[in-house]
């Protein structure tokens, strides 16, 4: 599918969510679509695996019409909704073979959980489902209940256990009454199946349109977007740095990372965007947390539609400063998660509880207690904690960590004389949906080369919009190869010595280092004077032109 095809799909979906959502707030209708996209994704994912895992016993009714015959002896036709009668007659090939081998079902469940890791059974599937919906059939909602109930609790627990436990399908959002409410759903699952029926369902299809609405919802959702969504050109800023070598970085990617960790992952996408880099075999494992239940169920269903494995990821519901994760609270070190590269755009400046027994957490023992006025050092040293030697860890927080005194001082002192802190890159204004403030991005190294810090202030570099700034692919390709080589620049990049630091006060306002004042332009004073004294004779002369035509006229001349 070429990139215009994919918008052209990102938009029909958008559309579609523009329109029916009427008075529902684009938060609460964003679920709803987002669900049943991915219900969209799974069946077909299990359809294609049930056809190849029975071969030749797949029913096939275009090539065999005798097939299309209930047991009761009505017939029961398969086509599109568009080609033919479908309505009360219609099944599912999948429908047809339950029916016609069951005893032979438990088996083939087995099966169907030991290589796709999921079922669904053939009632709850979305072509099943879209026919109700086409033909307003008046118990949608209640066999849509039950799908979802079913594919959370029996068919795979430990990828799907809750994952669509927001979805409030009884919300009086979708009508008071229940008849209102099935009618609402029957709209919206017809229109979604409609629109997207001329288009490629595959995972990178429907996971570019999943992350195409996801990102509409966050425009449409404005500061509540910051709880879920990175924009994603900063996003490729982040995901290309950690991707690099992390000693030689000028020497490219990497192959291959084991563990990527991402503490605050909101919808997933950051993460995702990592994984892009190296393709879908670069990434050993995935590992997220998020503390919002509803972006965390999000995230789940974000990984499973972009073809991630539920063995190739974990997303944890709790909360990062706490730890509540068993896997991130090892206290022995040689079983302690070691991630290669670790990313995140946690909340700005987040008031949180530290307590005393906090200041002895092996996350901020050596370092200290970030304010209770801002967590931005807590979620650094959280992150900072679990990645590797030879890993890379990229952070978007605000510019107050740079300067900021006091607690934050202390930490950032530290972990500077320790030479972890390798780049500040200063972003422009107004690039989040939640925040119009300018933020900054870090870079930190256990083990790092440089014994300087590269400074870089792209500030200046973005095509303005009208609600938000954007970063052009020429100004992310700056940022990027300004850091992977290392690069100095006039007003734009400066690698600054740790002594002139250490003078500084360990202040890593960029300002500091790299001035953004334009040089006066130097005046010939000698050339302004004769272009002066030309001007004055070429006044003089045309004067005395223009008092000889008044003289003609009769009119006083000018003096």
């Amino acid at each position: 599918m070429t990139q215009q095809e994919l918008n052209k799909l990102g938009s029909t979906l958008w559309g579609i969510a523009d329109d029916l959502r009427g008075a529902m707030n684009a938060d609460d209708f964003r679920d709803y679509m987002l669900s049943f996209l991915f219900l969209r994704y799974l069946s077909d994912n299990y359809e294609a695996a049930a056809q190849k895992e029975l071969g030749s016993d797949y029913p096939n009714f275009q090539s065999n019409p005798t097939l299309a015959l209930s047991l009761s002896g009505e017939r029961m036709l398969a086509p599109p909704p568009d080609k033919g009668e479908v309505g009360r007659g219609y099944i599912s090939p999948l429908s047809f073979w339950y029916a016609a081998n069951a005893d032979d079902v438990a088996e083939f469940e087995k099966q169907m959980r030991r290589k796709v890791h999921y079922v669904i059974e053939p009632q709850h599937l979305w072509s099943s489902i879209a026919e109700l919906a086409r033909t307003q059939n008046s118990e949608l909602l209640h066999i849509l209940e039950r799908g979802f109930k079913y594919i959370e609790n029996q068919s795979f627990e430990s990828t799907f256990q809750g994952l669509f436990s927001e979805i409030n399908l009884n919300s009086e959002k979708l009508g008071k009454k229940y008849e209102d409410r099935n009618a609402k759903l029957c709209t919206i699952i017809s229109k979604i199946a409609a629109g997207i029926a001329q288009f490629s369902t595959n995972s990178d299809v429907l996971g570019d349109a999943y992350e195409y609405l996801i990102g509409q919802f966050a425009a449409g959702s404005g500061k509540k977007a910051g709880e879920f969504y990175t924009p994603q050109q900063i996003s490729t800023i982040l995901s290309e740095i950690v991707t690099l070598d992390s000693q030689e970085p000028a020497t490219g990617k990497k192959k291959k990372l084991d563990k990527v960790l991402d503490f605050a992952c909101g919808s997933g996408s950051l993460l995702l965007n990592v994984r892009k880099q190296l393709g879908s075999h670069g990434i050993g494992k995935i590992y997220g947390q998020e503390k919002n239940i509803t972006t965390y169920n999000l995230a789940r269903m974000n990984m499973l539609l972009h073809g991630v494995k539920d063995s190739e990821f974990e997303i944890h519901h709790g909360d990062s400063l706490l730890n509540d994760w068993d896997i991130l609270n090892e206290m022995n070190p040689a079983k302690k998660l070691q991630c290669d590269a670790v990313v995140a755009n946690p909340p700005f400046s987040y008031r949180w509880e530290p307590t005393e027994a906090l200041g002895e957490d092996f996350r901020f023992k050596s370092y200290g207690l970030a304010p209770k006025s801002a967590a931005d050092f807590a979620f650094l040293l959280h992150g900072f904690h679990f990645l590797s030697d030879q890993g890379v860890m990229a952070i978007i927080l605000p510019h107050g960590v740079l300067f900021r005194g006091g607690a934050e001082e202390r930490i950032r002192t530290k972990l500077l004389k320790d030479g972890h802190i390798d780049t500040v890159i200063g972003l422009p204004a107004n690039l989040f949906f939640s925040t119009g403030i300018p933020v900054c991005i870090l870079v930190l190294k256990k083990c790092k080369k440089p014994d300087d810090v590269l400074f870089i202030n792209a500030s200046e570099y973005f095509e303005k919009g009208k609600r938000q700034n954007r970063l052009l692919p020429e100004h992310i390709d700056k940022i990027v190869d300004t850091y992977q080589y290392r690069k100095e620049e006039d007003r734009y990049a400066r690698r600054v010595s740790m002594e002139e630091i250490e003078k500084n006060n360990f202040n890593l306002n960029i300002s500091r280092y790299i001035s953004t004042a334009k040089a006066e332009t130097q005046i010939d004073l000698q050339a302004v004077n004769a272009e002066l004294v030309n001007l004055e004779e070429n006044i003089a002369t045309s004067t005395d032109r223009h008092n000889q035509f008044l003289v003609a006229l009769g009119l006083p001349p000018l003096p």
